[in-house]
């Protein structure tokens, strides 16, 4: 794993991709920065932290598009399944060298509520916990980068999923909310979901039985639900969009709010999606 975390980490910045993601980073937060802290005389830096957590939508894609895309277009991922290395340490060692990168510029914009004690007094603790947040929430998206290049052998494909998918996870509360509440709609709704999760096992695992084993039991659960006690389903997709919604946790930090739900979700999330990745290399390397 540390031959292929030193091989990334190396290759950002051999390349101008890791100098730029940093350059723009900075520039975006340091202009919040100012325009809201020190122009205003503002001493809440999570309130800084809070507004530009779109930063992630726009700049993640540039990190992560070439992780796997790249490997796949040039055929070097071949070298990489018949090497002794695990699926786990290609995944790992991909993984930990973005989050490096992320932690580079975490490490600078901390500073800047030390900055401002020279003015005043700074709550130091919901400032850092805004910070600690916006780790939890970078490391989630680029792991489901990482998992959206290994689909691909193209890093423009890459970035623009990853993209789009980033973008819906900002206006999924607002969708949800959208969306008709009643129990029929969301039976309709999870329907297509299980659909969507059977279709997802067939594409990692090429096991017929297992996915239409998937498909019986949950959508026959779900139809006794609606038939037995419909009420249960009334909501529950505000529910689970809120519930799956990366954005939406995070106002809790901001907000000085340290729940431990809060970290073991976005722990759940990154380790969902490297699982995940980990399944497409192993299913590569054995086909």
């Amino acid at each position: 794993m540390l031959a292929i975390y030193k091989k990334e980490l190396r290759a950002y910045f051999t390349s101008m991709i890791g100098y730029v993601f940093i350059a723009l980073f900075l520039a975006i937060i340091g202009i919040h920065f100012y325009m809201y802290n020190l122009l205003n005389r503002v001493a809440n830096f999570e309130y800084t932290v809070a507004q530009v957590s779109f930063i992630f939508v726009l700049l993640v894609p540039l990190l992560t598009m070439r992780l796997m895309a790249e490997e796949n277009k040039q055929k070097t991922d071949q070298l990489l399944f018949t090497s002794p290395v695990t699926a786990k340490d290609i995944i790992m060692g991909k993984y930990f060298a973005v989050f490096t990168i992320l932690c580079i510029v975490i490490a600078v914009i901390s500073s800047y509520p030390l900055i401002m004690t020279l003015y005043g007094d700074v709550p130091f603790a919901t400032s850092y916990a805004s910070l600690i947040g916006f780790v939890l929430l970078g490391g989630a998206y680029i792991a489901m980068g990482l998992y959206l290049s290994s689909l691909t052998d193209s890093q423009v494909v890459a970035a623009v999923i990853t993209f789009i998918v980033f973008f819906a996870t900002l206006f999924m509360e607002g969708i949800a909310r959208s969306l008709s509440t009643n129990s029929r709609t969301a039976f309709i709704f999870f329907i297509v979901l299980i659909a969507a999760i059977c279709l997802i096992l067939w594409t990692m695992m090429r096991n017929l039985p297992v996915c239409i084993g998937t498909g019986i039991i949950g959508a026959g659960i779900l139809t006794a639900i609606y038939l037995l006690k419909p009420t249960m389903l009334d909501g529950s997709i505000v529910r689970v969009f809120n519930w799956l919604s990366v954005t939406v946790r995070f106002n809790n930090f901001y907000m000085g709010i340290f729940d431990l739900a809060d970290i073991i979700y976005y722990l759940s999330i990154t380790f969902v999606f490297l699982f995940l990745s980990i399944q497409v290399i192993k299913k590569k390397r054995w086909s």
